[in-house]
C-alpha cells in the first residue's frame, strides 16, 4: 500500500509557479526623478503584484491538493472514494499532464484473462426464454463426480433465466449408498429416472451428461424419450446399442497410460471376485481430469470425488431408434482432455453421429471448471436450436 501512496504522491506533486518578476536596481527610477509620492506608489504597486501572485499560487495549490486528496487518502480511509474506482487508468499523449486516478480497489494489475464484460450479458442479448421448447436443464455428472461439480454451470444458467437441476446418481455426491453394492446400470441411474418420471405431462428437459454420465442419459433417453427435448454429451460416453462404457474406454487403452496409472480397482467381495468399484489415485487426478482447471476447483474435487461402481461400467446398452433415436443429440468436444482423448471423442461422433458437434478449445475433462463461461454459452446456444420441422 505504501508503494501505491508514493506513486500517487509523485504524480500529484504541486508545481510551484515561477516567482513574480522583480525589477533590478538598474531598472529602478533614477533618484532625481523619485519624489516621496512616486516612491510610495511604486512600492504599493510592487506589493500589490506580489500579493496577487501569492494569491494565485495559493489558489493553484489548493486546487491541486483537492484533486490529489482522494488518491492520497484512499488507502487510509478504507478505499472509500467519491468516484468509481473501477475506472480504467488512461494515459494521455505526450505533452499532457498525467491525471493519476486509482486503478482499482486492488493493487493487483489487471490480468489479460480478467473478465470485463460478463459473457451471459452477451449471450442473453437475443435470448427469449419463453420462446424456447424448454428452459429446464438437468445435469448428470460423470464417474466419481457428483452434483457438486456443476456449481458454476448452475449459477450461470440460472442467471440467464433457466431452471436447473443437478442429479446425484446412486452412491455419488451426497447420496449415501455404498458404491460397492451397486450391481446394475438401472440401479445406478435410478435417481435420474425417478426425477424424469416425476415430471408433469408435456414437460420436457435438456439432459446434459458428462463422462460416464453419457451412458446414463442414453439409458434415460431410451426409457423416457417423450420427456427429453435434447441430449447433450459433454466429453461423454456416447455409445451405440450393444456397447458398454468399458468397451468405449478400451479403444484408448493402448494410448492412455495416464488413465491406467490413475485407476485403483476395489475388491469389496474379495480378490477372487470381480472388482466392485474403481477408485482414482488422488496424485494423478489433476493431470488426468483437471489439467486446465483452477486450483480451488481441484481442491474441491479431491475432497468430494467417490469411487465409480464397476458393474454399470460393464453393462451393455440396449438402444432403439424408436426411443433413443428420437431424441435430438449434440456433442461437445474438449480439446485438452487427458481422460477421454479428443481422438476417441471424434471416433464416437463418427460411428454414432449427433445432430451437431461443438468444440471447447482449451478445455480439459472438466470443462465446468476449466471453461465454465464458454460451456454456458454453448448450452444456451444448444437450447435455442429449433427442430428442422419448426424451421
Amino acid at each position: 500500500m505504501g508503494s501505491l501512496v508514493s506513486c500517487f504522491s509523485a504524480a500529484e506533486e504541486t508545481k510551484r509557479p515561477p516567482p513574480p518578476h522583480r525589477r533590478s536596481v538598474l531598472n529602478a527610477p533614477p533618484k532625481a526623478a523619485r519624489g516621496l509620492g512616486s516612491s510610495e506608489r511604486w512600492s504599493k504597486g510592487r506589493a500589490g503584484r506580489k500579493e496577487r501572485a501569492e494569491e494565485a499560487m495559493i489558489h493553484e495549490q489548493a486546487a491541486a491538493a483537492a484533486e490529489a486528496a482522494p488518491a492520497l487518502l484512499a488507502p487510509q480511509n478504507g478505499g472509500v472514494l467519491p468516484f468509481d474506482r473501477s475506472s480504467s487508468l488512461r494515459y494521455p499523449g505526450h505533452g499532457q499532464k498525467k491525471q493519476a486516478l486509482p486503478r482499482s480497489s486492488s493493487s493487483r494489475a489487471r490480468s489479460f484473462t480478467d473478465q470485463v464484460v460478463q459473457p451471459q450479458q452477451l449471450v442473453n442479448q437475443d435470448l427469449k426464454i419463453d420462446n424456447l421448447e424448454t428452459n429446464h436443464f438437468v445435469l448428470v455428472h460423470g464417474g466419481g463426480f457428483g452434483a457438486w461439480c456443476w456449481y458454476k454451470t448452475i449459477a450461470l444458467l440460472e442467471d440467464s433465466g433457466f431452471k436447473v437441476n443437478a442429479i446425484d446418481l446412486t452412491g455419488s455426491g451426497i447420496h449415501s449408498f455404498d458404491t460397492n453394492k451397486i450391481t446394475t446400470l438401472p440401479e445406478y441411474v435410478q435417481p435420474l429416472t425417478s426425477f424424469l418420471e416425476s415430471l408433469g405431462d408435456g414437460e420436457k428437459v435438456i439432459l446434459v451428461g458428462h463422462d460416464f454420465g453419457g451412458a446414463c442419459i442414453s439409458y434415460a433417453m431410451e426409457m423416457f424419450p417423450s420427456k427429453i427435448a435434447k441430449a447433450v454429451f459433454l466429453c461423454a460416453a456416447m455409445l451405440t446399442s450393444g456397447q458398454s462404457t468399458l468397451d468405449m474406454f478400451s479403444q484408448q487403452a493402448d494410448t492412455n497410460d495416464l488413465m491406467q496409472q490413475a485407476q485403483i480397482f476395489v475388491y469389496a467381495n474379495g480378490n477372487d471376485h470381480p472388482p466392485t468399484a474403481i477408485d482414482l489415485n488422488k496424485s494423478s487426478l489433476k493431470e488426468l481430469l483437471f489439467n486446465q482447471s483452477p486450483a480451488k476447483d481441484v481442491a474441491l474435487a479431491l475432497v468430494s470425488m467417490r469411487p465409480i461402481p464397476f458393474a454399470p461400467v460393464l453393462e451393455k446398452l440396449s438402444l432403439t431408434d424408436k426411443n433413443y433415436g428420437s431424441v435430438r443429440r449434440f456433442y461437445i468436444e474438449t480439446t485438452e482432455d487427458n481422460a477421454l482423448l479428443i481422438s476417441l471423442q471424434q471416433n464416437m461422433c463418427s460411428s454414432n453421429p449427433p445432430e451437431r458437434i461443438f468444440r471447447l478449445k482449451g478445455a480439459d475433462h472438466s470443462p465446468f471448471f476449466s471453461k465454465p463461461q464458454a460451456l454456458n454459452k454453448l448450452l444456451i446456444e444448444i437450447s435455442k436450436i429449433t427442430s428442422p420441422e419448426a424451421q
